[in-house]
């Protein structure tokens, strides 16, 4: 697909990007996006991958229902957890402590109407300062992309703060334009700085690292100084080495969903990830970035979850303490994040199997 095969209007909306993220960017995504929905499979580990046999979807949903599981997959599907997750971080500036980031990811909103509904009830009442969102806005991996803006109209309607999002492979850069006049500022490889008091923190998106691997490090984070406290915004936690020698404190990712068919005690059978195993779900670390994947709010593939809940996460940032006795505080992640007392969860984890 090439700029001129999009409709008048998409090319308008596109030129638009152009300044901001570079023609090589606009064309690079655009011409994958296309050789892909010509079925023209880039090689690699991804090319037998399952989200791409749409003929294998009927039959997982046939296979489950002779199990006798597809009802309660899908029950489980609309049964959206919350998370609180404490994330501690030396580099922190004073004034964000306790800054509260909401997370949602893997969204897939055209998936069903009863989901939307849920998953808009689902951030309705909650408090925080700032709203991210890591990317996979559409069930499927191509086709219209309208149903999912439309979806993605309601639920902004209901996230009271500013937001941010990064694409993932699910996702068109057609739909950029579209999520931008929503009021949902999309990083392209960019950052932003955030001004609390005197201090800032540095928000930083790059695009879509598993399949398209348009990302790029060094666009993303070429405006954040060298000592900055920086969050990142990816769909996937596989560049985790590249975010950590790139001076990031925190990931923010998604994608796996965590396997949503899981064994049972939440054992992943397939995450669709290069990164660790460690890394699918939940809070992690690697030398000096610590991380967090969501299982995310959607699902893919089949609109069922086994033994892995969809969630919606809030992380509250804290500024580490320095050690008894005077020692220096740790350097990013050598606390983990951890996951805030059970109490304080609306929704705990439930026997879903």
């Amino acid at each position: 697909m090439r700029l001129f095969d999009c409709t008048e209007a998409e090319q308008r909306e596109l030129a638009t990007l152009e300044p901001r993220i570079g023609h090589v960017h606009l064309r690079q995504r655009l011409g994958l996006e296309g050789d892909y929905e010509a079925h023209v499979f880039r090689r690699g580990t991804h090319f037998f991958h399952l989200e791409n046999w749409y003929s294998v979807h009927t039959l997982m949903r046939l296979a489950l229902a002779l199990v006798g599981l597809h009802g309660r997959g899908q029950r489980n599907a609309l049964r959206i957890q919350l998370r609180r997750h404490d994330v501690l971080l030396a580099s922190l500036p004073g004034a964000f402590d306790g800054y509260t980031l909401l997370h949602l990811s893997d969204l897939h909103l055209d998936m069903s109407e009863p989901y939307l509904a849920r998953l808009i009830q689902r951030v309705q009442g909650l408090e925080y300062d700032l709203c991210v969102l890591t990317g996979d806005f559409r069930f499927r991996t191509f086709g219209p992309y309208a149903p999912a803006l439309e979806a993605l109209a309601r639920l902004r309607a209901h996230l009271h703060r500013p937001t941010y999002a990064v694409l993932g492979n699910h996702d068109t850069i057609r739909m950029v334009p579209g999520m931008e006049a929503l009021d949902i500022r999309v990083l392209m490889n960019e950052s932003v700085r955030i001004a609390r008091a005197n201090d800032s923190l540095y928000l930083a998106g790059i695009d879509d690292a598993h399949y398209y691997c348009t990302h790029s490090f060094h666009r993303a984070a070429h405006n954040i100084p060298h000592e900055a406290c920086a969050v990142l915004l990816s769909h996937t936690p596989e560049p985790y080495r590249h975010a950590t020698h790139a001076g990031f404190s925190l990931m923010l990712c998604g994608h796996t969903h965590g396997g949503q068919i899981c064994l049972p005690g939440g054992i992943p059978v397939i995450t669709d990830s290069d990164a660790p195993r460690a890394y699918a779900k939940g809070p992690w670390r690697f030398r000096t970035l610590v991380g967090y994947t969501s299982v995310g709010c959607g699902s893919s593939i089949v609109d069922v979850r086994l033994n892995c809940m969809p969630e919606v996460t809030l992380h509250r940032l804290r500024q580490a303490q320095p050690a008894s006795g005077g020692d220096e505080a740790p350097v990013d992640g050598a606390s983990i994040g951890r996951i805030a007392d059970p109490q304080s969860v609306a929704h705990p984890r439930e026997r879903d199997f």
